[in-house]
C-alpha cells in the first residue's frame, strides 16, 4: 500500500470514529474527532508542493470536506438548530474522502474550501504559541478585512442553563471585561470557558464566548453570561473554572491564546469578582504559574448562585 493510500486510509477511519461518536451521542469527542481530521485535510492542501499526490481539482475536495467537517462541528455547539449541518448530511461524504483519488462527480453540498487560516485541533495551540513573540503580529486590523473566522466563532459556543434540582447549586458567570495594556490591537477577541479538575481533565463541555462587544482604552468588555453545565456540588474537589483569551493572530494565522485566569471552589460565591492574569501556555494543573502584568489589570466577572 502506497503512502496516500495510507494517509486516505487513516483519513477515513477518523471520518468514521467522528460519525459514529456522533450517533452515538458523544458530541464532545466527536467534535475532537471532526476538528482533528479538518486540521489533517487543510494541512495537506497546504503543504502540497508540485509533487503532490492530489490534482487540484481534489485539493478542492479536501478543503470542502474541511469545511463540512466544520461546519458540523459548529452545529454540535450552537444552541440554534434551523440551519444546521446534519449528521446524515455529513456521512453523504464518506464515499468521498475513502475513494478521493478516484472521485470525479461533483461535490454533494454547496460550499468552499476552508481558506489558509490554521484550524487547532485540541491540544496543538500551546505549542504554536512558542513560536511566536508575544509583542509581535498582533495588528490592529479593520473592521473591513477581519479575516475568515471558523463557523461559530462569531457567536459563540454558549449553553443554555442546566434545569434545577432541589438542593443543588447552579452558577452563572458574567463576563463583564478584562484589562489588557495593549486591548485595541487584539483582533476577533473572545474567552473560551473550562471546568477542569487537579490534573486538567475537563468536568463540563467547553464553551467560547461570542466574540467581544466593543474595546474601550485598556479594557476588552464582554457583558456575557456563561452558564457553567454542572452543579457546583457535583464539582470535584480542588477543580478550578478557567478563562483563555483568545485573539487572532494575521501573521501567524491562527487563533492564539494571550492570557488565561481560574477561579477555585473557595472563590465561587455571589457578586463581583476580579482575577489575576496569568502568562501562556495555559497551565491547567496550577504549577507554574507566571503573572501577565504587574499593572493593576484583571478578569472582571460577576457571580450569581442558583439554588431550589
Amino acid at each position: 500500500m502506497t503512502e496516500v493510500n495510507k494517509t486516505i486510509q487513516k483519513w477515513h477511519a477518523s471520518f468514521k470514529k467522528g460519525t459514529d461518536f456522533d450517533s452515538w451521542g458523544q458530541l464532545v469527542e466527536a467534535i475532537d474527532e471532526y476538528q482533528i481530521l479538518a486540521r489533517q485535510l487543510q494541512k495537506e492542501v497546504q503543504s502540497c508542493s508540485s509533487f503532490c499526490d492530489f490534482t487540484e481539482e481534489q485539493k478542492k475536495t479536501l478543503g470542502k470536506l474541511a469545511t463540512c467537517l466544520e461546519l458540523r462541528s459548529a452545529a454540535l455547539q450552537s444552541t440554534q438548530s434551523q440551519e444546521d449541518f446534519k449528521l446524515e448530511d455529513l456521512k453523504k461524504l464518506e464515499p468521498i474522502i475513502k475513494n478521493i483519488l478516484t472521485y470525479n462527480k461533483d461535490f454533494p453540498f454547496d460550499v468552499q474550501p476552508v481558506p489558509p487560516r490554521k484550524i487547532l485541533a485540541p491540544g496543538e495551540e500551546e505549542n504554536l504559541e512558542l513560536e511566536e513573540d508575544e509583542d509581535g503580529g498582533n495588528g490592529a486590523g479593520s473592521p473591513d478585512s477581519l479575516p475568515f473566522r471558523v463557523p461559530g466563532a462569531i457567536e459563540g459556543t454558549l449553553l443554555p442553563r442546566l434545569p434545577s434540582e432541589p438542593g443543588m447549586t447552579l452558577l452563572t458567570i458574567k463576563i463583564e471585561k478584562i484589562g489588557l495594556k495593549d486591548a485595541g490591537q487584539c483582533i476577533d477577541p473572545y474567552i473560551t470557558v473550562s471546568a477542569k479538575d487537579q490534573n486538567g481533565v475537563d468536568l463540563t463541555p467547553v464553551q467560547d464566548t461570542p466574540l467581544a462587544s466593543r474595546k474601550e482604552d485598556m479594557y476588552i468588555h464582554f457583558n456575557v453570561d456563561v452558564e457553567i453545565q454542572k452543579h457546583i456540588e457535583q464539582l470535584a474537589k480542588g477543580a478550578a473554572i478557567f478563562f483563555e483569551f483568545k485573539h487572532y493572530k494575521p501573521k501567524k494565522r491562527f487563533t492564539s491564546t494571550k492570557c488565561f485566569a481560574f477561579m477555585e471552589m473557595d472563590e465561587i460565591k455571589p457578586g463581583p469578582v476580579v482575577i489575576e492574569l496569568y502568562k501562556k501556555p495555559t497551565d491547567f494543573r496550577r504549577k507554574k504559574l507566571q503573572l501577565l502584568t504587574k499593572k493593576p489589570l484583571y478578569l472582571h466577572l460577576h457571580q450569581t448562585l442558583h439554588k431550589d
